[in-house]
C-alpha cells in the first residue's frame, strides 16, 4: 500500500469509527465480535442491521455485532484486509478483482444476481451527449474501482474510446453528484440509491444504463481467517441475506419506509432503486463468475492494474464443505 492510499485508508477507518489501535485491541480483546463492514448502498445488510434479524440469529453463538460504514466498497476491502472488519456486505464485481490485485486474503461468501440497470450514465437533460461516442473529450465523474468505473470502461470501448479520450474524474458519489449538479462535469456514472436520487428530476437523463455493458453483480467477502474460523457465522449471514432479499421483493414499500429516514431518501425514490436491484442472494460458482476476468482484463488495459489478476485462483466459500476452494477448481 503506497503512502498515500495508507493515508486514504486511515480516513476511511476514521470515518467508520476505526482506528488501527482500535481494532487491534478490539480483535485481541473481544473474539467473540462480527465486524461488518458495509456502505450505503448495501441495502440488504442494511435492513438486517435495522430490523436487528442478524443479532437474533447470532444471540445463541454469544456473538455481538459492531457496524462500520464506509464511502464506498475501495476501502471497504482494504480495512478487511486488515483486519478492521471481518466481513463485507455487497460490493461491486470491480472491487475484488482490485482487492486480489494487492493481494488481499479474503473469501468470496455470495453474491447477488445481476442487477444492470442499477447503474448509469447520467447526464443533464439539455446535454449534447447522445450516444456513447459522445462521451468523447467530456469530463465524467466517476468511483474510481467502483463497479460504475467498469461500465465507463465498457461504454467508451463500446464505441472504441480509450478512457485518454474523456477527461475522468475520481470522485466518491457525493462529490460526484455536487460536481455534476453546479456542471463541473459533463456527466455522472454512479450506481443506485444515488441514481435513484437524480433520475426523477426533469432536468436529468439518463444516457444510458448497464444493459448490455456490465451486468453489475455485487459480492459479500469475508476475511480468509474469519471464514476459516467462524464457518458456522458464514452460514448463519448467507441465510440472513437470503431470507432479506425475499422479504425486500415481498415487501417494497415496507423496505422503503424503513430505509427512507437512514438513506435521506423519500420512500418513492427507494422503491425505485430497490426494483432495478435484483436482491437474490446465491452462492459463488464458475458458472456465474465470468464476467470477473473481464473485469480484470479491461482495468489492465486501461493501465490501472500493476499485472494481470486471474480471478478463477480466488477463493469462495464452499458452503457444504465448510472450506474456502478456488473458484475456478
Amino acid at each position: 500500500m503506497t503512502p498515500m492510499n495508507r493515508r486514504a485508508f486511515a480516513r476511511a477507518m476514521l470515518a467508520a469509527g476505526l482506528t488501527v489501535a482500535g481494532v487491534r485491541t478490539h480483535a485481541e480483546n473481544a473474539p467473540a465480535a462480527l465486524r461488518i463492514g458495509y456502505q450505503k448502498s448495501s441495502t440488504l445488510i442494511t435492513l438486517l442491521k435495522t430490523r436487528g434479524t442478524l443479532e437474533q440469529a447470532l444471540a445463541p453463538l454469544g456473538l455481538r455485532v459492531s457496524w462500520h460504514e464506509f464511502a464506498s466498497g475501495l476501502p471497504l476491502t482494504e480495512a478487511l484486509n486488515v483486519g478492521a472488519v471481518d466481513f463485507s456486505a455487497d460490493v461491486a464485481d470491480t472491487v475484488p478483482v482490485f482487492a486480489q490485485a494487492a493481494h488481499a486474503r479474503f473469501v468470496y461468501v455470495a453474491q447477488e444476481a445481476p442487477s444492470p440497470k442499477a447503474q448509469a450514465i447520467v447526464v443533464k437533460q439539455d446535454s449534447a451527449l447522445r450516444t456513447l461516442a459522445d462521451l468523447k473529450g467530456k469530463r465524467i465523474a466517476v468511483t474510481k474501482a467502483a463497479g460504475s468505473h467498469y461500465l465507463l470502461l465498457a461504454a467508451l470501448a463500446r464505441v472504441k474510446l480509450a478512457p485518454a479520450d474523456a477527461a475522468i474524474h475520481y470522485l466518491t458519489p457525493a462529490d460526484g453528484r455536487a460536481a455534476f449538479e453546479r456542471g463541473s462535469v459533463d456527466a455522472w456514472i454512479t450506481w443506485d440509491p444515488y441514481v435513484a436520487s437524480v433520475d426523477r428530476n426533469p432536468d436529468v437523463r439518463i444516457l444510458a444504463d448497464g444493459n448490455g455493458l456490465a451486468s453489475y453483480q455485487r459480492y459479500y467477502l469475508a476475511a480468509s481467517s474469519f471464514a476459516a474460523a467462524r464457518p458456522d457465522v458464514l452460514q448463519i449471514l448467507f441465510d440472513q441475506l437470503s431470507q432479506a432479499g425475499t422479504w425486500l421483493r415481498d415487501h417494497q414499500q415496507e423496505a422503503a419506509n424503513t430505509l427512507a429516514p437512514i438513506w435521506g431518501l423519500d420512500a418513492e425514490t427507494i422503491v425505485r432503486a430497490n426494483a432495478r436491484r435484483s436482491y437474490l442472494v446465491r452462492a459463488v460458482v464458475a458458472q456465474n463468475f465470468g464476467e470477473q476476468q473481464k473485469i480484470a482484463d479491461m482495468f489492465l488495459a486501461a493501465g490501472l492494474l500493476p499485472a494481470r489478476v486471474e480471478t478463477g485462483r480466488a477463493l469462495r466459500w464452499n458452503f457444504a464443505a465448510k472450506r474456502a476452494d478456488p473458484v475456478g477448481a
